[in-house]
């Protein structure tokens, strides 16, 4: 042992030597000895990394796209790049619109230049709106657009919602079978506006009842719980004295005879009935009509319905779903009556379109639009010609219906739906205004200084890329190849052109 607390001691010690040479050691490390002529500008940066002004030789055969001074839209009607219609640089950085002069060099920081070009449908837009608001002389209501995917309506459209009114859009026959146009123009009329296509607008009886759930309202539906709940009990005895629990399952006759089948399976009918009734339920135990009226309240039926939703629950999850008969689970709630646990109770949260016992009402309110505000009409292609038809005809019905006689299916059916949107303008004393052109017998809207300022606003587009008015637009960039102007005029001036708005660049 002394031998052992020595050598003990002896390694204690080497152990403190080493220890205190480690701490008091520095690591030597050897350097190369640095170049004379060594700089920092010695090592160049990554090439990603490097200033601007010292960028790659670009490839010589890559194509660089002319910068764009000015955007027009097409004159349909003309059959040519409008000029009036366009936004161009000046040499001063400002805009400068073809119908409304100098917008200023705050404009092209926040709106593009393809959407300046547009300026006059969106002010349209904006000067119906204000008109049919000072006719009325009501905040907020129901407004009526005939053409909604027309630019003009579509902007009518867009602020009139943002405003917070109830927007009842009808899309034209020229993009009503673009259902992916009807989809935009009903995300744009938010509830509890709404978007249909012209064939629904023709059927008056249908379009007023819709309008009419729009302007006051969609009545909540409501029922009588109590004739539910007797009901509910009238349905358990007849299936109770149908299906009784005598019976192997609760199935049918037919379940149960050997019928339709060949004589050769008659030996194993009975030996398999059993397993084949297996999958069936079971009948209904026998249920006592008086302790059925007098003990299954209607808290009692909320604890049944109760449990058909964790069964279900534990279905859609893969739980154990167990043994699960609903005349069974009545027939235990008659004999030991539940109470009405928090989690079964329903009288107070409120789950929309979720039956409740404890209400005679479900579903969530719809909200009012209010009254019928006004009606705008788009001049469209269709449109247009019906109505010049029908104002040239003469004044008797008889007249005007041999002048819809000698048009087409499509213009007889443009002036129809806009005859119902009229119809119910007017029966409502509310006004009428027609944007994008003029027709026969309505005024036509001229847009101020106000309203265009008041299109520019909408049409600003926010640090998320967002913006209140937006337009579907077609970019043919003509500064790039002079040719596309006049591709861009021949799509605009084809019969069905499509949804969406051309756009000349240059």
């Amino acid at each position: 042992p002394c031998l052992t607390m020595r050598l003990a001691l002896i390694a204690g010690r080497q152990a403190r030597r080493q220890s205190l040479r480690c701490f008091g050691t520095k690591e030597k490390v050897e350097f190369d000895p640095i170049p004379s002529n060594y700089t920092l500008e010695s090592v160049q940066p990554p090439v990603e990394w490097a200033p601007i002004g010292n960028e790659p030789e670009p490839d010589p055969q890559r194509y660089i796209r002319n910068p764009v001074s000015s955007a027009h839209s097409i004159d349909v009607k003309a059959g040519k790049v409008s000029a009036r219609d366009s936004a161009a640089f000046s040499p001063s950085g400002t805009v400068v619109h073809g119908r409304y002069g100098d917008l200023g060099a705050d404009v092209a920081e926040n709106i593009p230049v393809e959407y300046l070009a547009l300026l006059h449908p969106a002010a349209e837009g904006a000067a119906a709106l204000r008109v049919i608001s000072e006719k009325s002389k009501a905040e907020k209501g129901t407004l009526l657009v005939y053409g909604a995917s027309q630019p003009s309506a579509m902007a009518a459209v867009q602020l009139a919602t943002a405003e917070g009114n109830a927007v009842v859009a009808i899309v034209g026959g020229e993009h009503a079978g673009n259902e992916q146009m009807v989809d935009c123009i009903k995300g744009m009329a938010a509830e509890p506006g709404f978007a249909v296509s012209e064939e629904y607008a023709m059927v008056r009886k249908n379009f007023y009842d819709i309008v009419d759930a729009t302007v006051n309202g969609d009545p909540t539906p409501s029922m009588d719980t109590d004739a539910f709940l007797e009901e509910f009990k009238e349905n358990l005895l007849d299936y109770a004295k149908t299906y009784p629990e005598t019976v192997p399952a609760a199935v049918g006759e037919s379940h149960l005879k050997f019928e339709d089948l060949k004589m050769k399976d008659a030996e194993t009918f009975r030996d398999n009935i059993d397993t084949y009734l297996h999958q069936y339920k079971p009948g209904s135990p026998p249920i006592d009509p008086a302790k059925l009226e007098a003990r299954f309240t209607k808290e009692q039926y909320a604890i049944f319905r109760s449990k058909f939703n964790e069964q279900t629950t534990a279905v859609i999850t893969g739980d154990p779903t167990g043994f699960f008969n609903p005349p069974q689970i009545v027939s235990d709630l008659l004999r030991n009556p539940e109470s009405l646990a928090k989690k079964y109770d329903q009288g107070e949260e409120f789950v929309p379109y979720e039956f409740n016992i404890f209400k005679a009402t479900s579903g969530v309110p719809v909200k009012k639009g209010g009254p019928i505000m006004g009606a705008i009409l788009a001049v469209t292609p269709g449109l247009e010609v019906a109505a010049a038809a029908v104002a040239k005809a003469g004044p008797t019905p008889r007249e005007r219906a041999e002048a819809l006689q000698f048009l087409t299916n499509t213009q007889r059916y443009a002036y129809a739906a806009a005859t119902s949107v009229v119809n119910l303008a007017k029966k409502n004393n509310a006004p009428v205004y027609v944007v994008g052109g003029s027709l026969p017998g309505f005024d036509s809207v001229e847009p101020t200084d106000d309203d265009v300022q008041e299109a520019l606003a909408a049409m600003e587009i926010d640090d998320k890329g967002n913006a209140p008015l937006n337009f579907f637009l077609q970019v043919y960039r003509a500064s790039d190849y002079p040719v596309y102007a006049d591709y861009a005029v021949h799509r605009a001036t084809e019969v069905l052109s499509g949804p969406r708005q051309m756009v000349v660049t240059k």
